[in-house]
């Protein structure tokens, strides 16, 4: 069974991957959006990790509720609303049980990324982080190291596609070849999951 404290380190194990590949996810926006996917984020994820030392929430969907308002407020564009609904969706869904098995937490996260897709607007091929966030929760019901490799795969499928939703659309034929890095940055809080499990 995942507990509150499982859920805080997954979002700590994120914050520390998002700091790490900060300025490639900005190399990744650069040609086909405004250049501060990294920077955003990084500044979203280390008000995450400061909320929940300050406040621990004693539920896993607390600690993604809290998370997920946490990415609304303090990022910026568009990331911030779609990666907060992301995690506020899913918290919502697993309610106030103390202790949630991976089983609910894979049922909680696809409610999670259908509100994404309600959202956006996006679906699977319309390159956006709905490209790794679909595989990855595909694959959650096997185990998060193969969500992990799922929504890796997903995010480096992204690269020939032209960009249909959001910034990315604005320049057309120009997308492809690029890899979409809300998709890259996706697969990061997948990998953080797996790296919170020890997978």
């Amino acid at each position: 069974m995942l507990d509150a404290d499982f859920f805080r380190r997954w979002m700590t194990a994120t914050a520390a991957s998002v700091d790490r590949e900060a300025e490639r996810l900005t190399a990744l926006d650069s040609p086909i959006g405004d250049a501060d996917h990294g920077s955003n984020l990084q500044r979203g994820f280390t008000a995450v990790v400061a909320a929940l030392e300050k406040e621990a929430p004693d539920t896993p969907g607390g600690v993604l509720t809290l998370a997920g308002r946490q990415l609304i407020s303090t990022v910026g564009g568009a990331s911030g609303p779609l990666y907060g609904t992301l995690l506020r969706r899913t918290g919502k869904a697993l309610g106030d049980s103390g202790e949630v098995s991976a089983e609910q937490l894979a049922e909680a996260f696809r409610a999670g990324v259908d509100a994404v897709m309600t959202l956006g607007g996006a679906t699977p091929g319309d390159k956006t982080m709905i490209d790794a966030l679909v595989p990855a929760v595909d694959a959650l019901g096997d185990s998060f190291a193969a969500a992990r490799t799922a929504a890796e795969e997903g995010a480096v499928a992204t690269t020939p596609l032209q960009a249909r939703k959001g910034r990315a659309s604005y320049v057309g034929e120009r997308s492809i070849g690029h890899q979409d890095p809300g998709a890259a940055s996706s697969a990061l809080l997948i990998a953080g999951l797996a790296e919170a499990a020890g997978e």
